[in-house]
């Protein structure tokens, strides 16, 4: 019995941060929605499966691991936008007959013995339509899938204490606080907090664990008169600069540079927002630079639920508070401002006075007053620069993505005049 973690054709709705992975690698809560699934089914050998346009781009990232392909075994696939539960295996076994286990109409898994699973071979790339031609028995499932991006915002508080759940039930009590604690540093609710080797907290940082855990994972550093109130992921190698104001329901990714407030967000690895500004009920991709002032609106004045715009169409997201979703890539200038539900593309540059526009296409240059179209060149090369300064490399296929995310939005800029 293996596993096989699909996205499915609703990738889409998880756009701009979709744009540079499949779903199941977005983060809600400490991990991706990949390692939640593989955690919940513990021993399984799994592969991936996700859009041609990715699959080369996300082999590279992953050596070893079957990508677009299976071994010819029983085969348990599994929706990647799914909220795995630690219990899934419970709700949906590994042995059994074959069947499609259903949310409503979304497909969240499917057994499929090695005899069908030669039908679906026969049918990739779209795994979805091959499931569901299978005609198989049909379950019900109360299992959370995430839907839009915002979802994984919503979610991410739950999602951080059953991770965080998981992860301290792992480690021995005498070993959660294993990193340095300087004189002056306060831990509140101190058996809530897990500090790992390497990391740090200066004098006069305040980690609050009284209204949910804290976890500072490796190497991290808290720097001095920095708080943080819980429950917060601070990934390894990041730093959370003087000052900073981390409130709950906060992810941060690895090698990140944080000050400032940061409210109820998810920020993907190697982004930085090192400087005052307000980002609150947002996601974040990786490789972005937040100015210093960058600073956003997360509520409507007359309080009702926002509007974002996804994939051509402007959808009511059903929550009340909702920020920037900034795509991977994306530069942001001094005291630049974002109103609600604001979309913002792969690989932008946004600059100037005033709110821009609430949906700004991938390769975008500009502001309020006017854009420009950022040329594929330009970006790649200005990507590899900053990747350099944290010791990576862009390769071939990461190249070949900018572009391809750069020609499938050529029709997003020319509608806005560019």
């Amino acid at each position: 019995m293996q596993i096989c973690i699909f996205e499915d054709n609703d990738y889409i709705k998880f756009e701009p941060l979709s744009f540079y992975r499949p779903a199941f690698d977005l983060v809600c809560g400490i991990t991706t929605l990949r390692e939640k699934i593989i955690r919940a089914y513990p021993g399984l050998k799994y592969s991936l499966h996700c859009r041609l346009s990715l699959a080369p781009f996300l082999q590279e990232q992953n050596p070893g691991i079957k990508v677009n392909s299976f071994d010819d075994d029983d085969h348990i696939f599994v929706n990647g936008s799914v909220l795995a539960p630690l219990n899934m295996m419970e709700l949906i076994p590994a042995k059994g007959s074959d069947k499609i286990y259903l949310n409503g109409s979304k497909i969240i898994a499917a057994k499929v013995s090695r005899e069908n699973l030669k039908r679906i071979k026969k049918n990739s790339p779209d795994i979805l339509n091959s499931i569901s031609a299978l005609n198989l028995p049909n379950e019900n499932t109360a299992i959370n899938y995430a839907a839009y991006i915002w979802d994984l915002i919503s979610n991410n508080k739950t999602e951080m204490l059953n991770d965080y759940n998981y992860f301290y039930s792992s480690i021995k009590a005498m070993e959660r606080i294993k990193g340095k604690i300087f004189e002056g540093a306060h831990l509140v609710n101190k058996e809530n907090i897990i500090i790992a080797e390497g990391a740090e907290a200066k004098p006069g940082a305040v980690i609050d664990a009284s209204s949910g855990p804290v976890y500072i994972d490796r190497n991290a550093s808290i720097q001095s008169n920095a708080v943080i109130q819980g429950p917060v992921y601070i990934g390894k190698s990041s730093l959370i600069k003087t000052g900073a104001n981390i409130y709950d329901s906060v992810s941060i990714g690895k090698v990140c540079k944080i000050g400032g407030e940061v409210d109820n967000s998810i920020i993907l690895p190697y982004s930085n927002k090192q400087h005052n500004g307000y980002i609150g009920h947002s996601y974040i991709g990786s490789w972005v630079n937040i100015g210093a002032d960058t600073t956003c609106s997360d509520l409507k004045n007359n309080y009702s639920s926002v509007k974002a715009y996804v994939n051509g169409r402007i959808v009511d997201s059903g929550q009340q508070f909702l920020g920037p979703m900034i795509g991977d890539h994306t530069k942001t200038a001094i005291n630049t401002m974002f109103n609600t539900g604001t979309s913002v593309g792969f690989s932008c540059n946004v600059f100037g006075s005033g709110f821009p526009d609430t949906f700004i296409p991938s390769f975008s240059w500009g502001g309020r007053d006017s854009f420009e179209t950022y040329e594929v060149e330009k970006s790649i090369a200005t990507a590899r620069r900053v990747m350099q300064r944290r010791n990576k490399i862009i390769s071939k296929y990461e190249e070949d993505i900018f572009k391809y995310i750069f020609a499938s939005t050529e029709t997003e800029r020319r509608q806005k005049g560019y």
